[in-house]
Parts: C-alpha cells; sequence; structure tokens
C-alpha cells in the first residue's frame, strides 16, 4: 500500500540556529497503522511531528504525502482564555461551521456524548481531551496526528485513551500517529514504535524496540515491565478500505 507521509534523509534545525533537532530520518506510515514516537525530552518528537505537518523547513531530505491527504490534529497544548465563554458546540465548529449532527457523531464516537452545551472551562482533563479528538475526527481524516495527547492524565485516564485511539482506528481505518512520553501505557496501543533522540535510535515492533539496547540506554529502569505491562501481540492486516482486521492478544 503507498505510504500516506514518507521522509527521506529529514534533517532540521532548531528555530532560529544552526543546531540540529534532527538528522537523516526515514520514516513511512501507511493506510491503518498505529506509530507511536518515543525519546527522552528535547529528542525531536514534536519537531518531527511539526516537520512532516509542514510547519517546520527543513534544512535538508524531502516530505511526501498521498495527494489531498485529510489529516486530522491534536496538539500538545492548547491555550484557552477562560475568561470568554465557549460551549464544546461553539469550539467544534470554529473556524468553520460543522452540522450538529455531525458534531454528536463526533462527540459520540469519543465516548462524550451530550456535551455540546457544556462550557470547555467545566470538562474535565479527560473530557478536553476526547473533545479535542472529536475535533480531529470531523472531516473524516486518514491520518490522525496526536502530539501528547495523554499529558496530564493520570494512568487509569492514559490506559483508557489509548483504547479508544484503538478503537477509533479499528473504526474509521484512520492512520494513528502518536508522539509519547507514557512508556508504561504507549507498547499496548502501537504497532509499530520509533524511539528517537536526534535520529531513530531504533525502530521496529514494540517488542523489538523494548528489548533493543538502545531503548533502554535511553530510558533505564524506566523501561523495565513496559512490555510486561502492555504487550501487544500483532495477527492482523491492514485493510485501506475496509479498515484494520485484527485477532489480537493482550497480556498484563
Amino acid at each position: 500500500m503507498t505510504a500516506l507521509i514518507t521522509s527521506k534523509k529529514l534533517t532540521i534545525h532548531r528555530p532560529g540556529t544552526s543546531e540540529p533537532v534532527l538528522h537523516d530520518i526515514d520514516f513511512s506510515i501507511s493506510p491503518g497503522e498505529i506509530v507511536t514516537v518515543v525519546g527522552p525530552n528535547g529528542s525531536g518528537k514534536s519537531s518531527l511531528i511539526r516537520a512532516l505537518l509542514g510547519h517546520m523547513p527543513l534544512v535538508s531530505g524531502m516530505i511526501s504525502r498521498r495527494k489531498e491527504l485529510r489529516i486530522g490534529y491534536v496538539p500538545q497544548q492548547v491555550q484557552l482564555d477562560r475568561t470568554i465563554p465557549m460551549t464544546v458546540r461553539r469550539f467544534l465548529s470554529l473556524p468553520h461551521w460543522v452540522g450538529a449532527e455531525t458534531i454528536a457523531d463526533a462527540l459520540a464516537r469519543t465516548g462524550v456524548a451530550g456535551l455540546e452545551a457544556r462550557q470547555l472551562t467545566e470538562l474535565s482533563g479527560g473530557q478536553f481531551q476526547r473533545v479535542l479528538l472529536a475535533r480531529a475526527l470531523l472531516h473524516d481524516p486518514q491520518l490522525l496526528v496526536l502530539d501528547e495527547p495523554t499529558q496530564g492524565l493520570d494512568q487509569p485516564g492514559m490506559v483508557g485513551f489509548y483504547r479508544l485511539i484503538e478503537d477509533v482506528r479499528n473504526q474509521t481505518g484512520a492512520a494513528v500517529l502518536m508522539v509519547s512520553h507514557d512508556l508504561l501505557v504507549v507498547m499496548r496501543s502501537s504497532d509499530r514504535v520509533i524511539c528517537l533522540n536526534g535520529h531513530i535510535c531504533c525502530e521496529g515492533t514494540p517488542q523489538d524496540v523494548g528489548n533493543a539496547p538502545e531503548y533502554r540506554a535511553l530510558f533505564g529502569a524506566e523501561a523495565r515491565g513496559t512490555l510486561a505491562l502492555y504487550r501487544h501481540h500483532h495477527d492482523h492486516d491492514h485493510d485501506h478500505d475496509h479498515g484494520p482486521q485484527h485477532d489480537c492478544a493482550e497480556h498484563g
């Protein structure tokens, strides 16, 4: 299957400097795949996302995207002016009008049906993340991009959100590209993991990456037990037209 986004020898610098933040990145994501990018702080995870979305200039290399690729994006942080009242319905209708039925369907799909009239400032952290995900789903994306979407959630909230991502992928067939610092839950949801530290240290299945010496050297004791908690055995194909077909077992 043709990749949705591909990069070859991608190199980018930190803004306003000649210091490379990432170099020689070869990357691709295929329809229906869940790819998670991990790495220590400052390793270039969010920079990779911004570059792939066209929001950072390239020093060298190239990026290609499928023609008319529809992308839904959940950013790492959303700054809200709490002095301005705004309902969930209004938030999901910006900057372009969206029909009530479409909004209701997106909220139901992300597990927060009926929140249309609620003020954004009244939502819990978990509810707000699901509203952001609903917003990203409004226009039937082929690729969902999530930059540390569980930041600020407790561990049960993280696990619930990652399960939701899997459900969305299964229902829609959309690929998912996700940046995460939550090592204890990230492995459960991923078809492929990429470990960054300015370059790609290692990549592969969750089990391959979890056993890689480069991964263990970066995360040390934090990496121990990750796979034991959330190991995801894969025995499925990703069908672009009908979504992924699963026969998966999880062990905890």
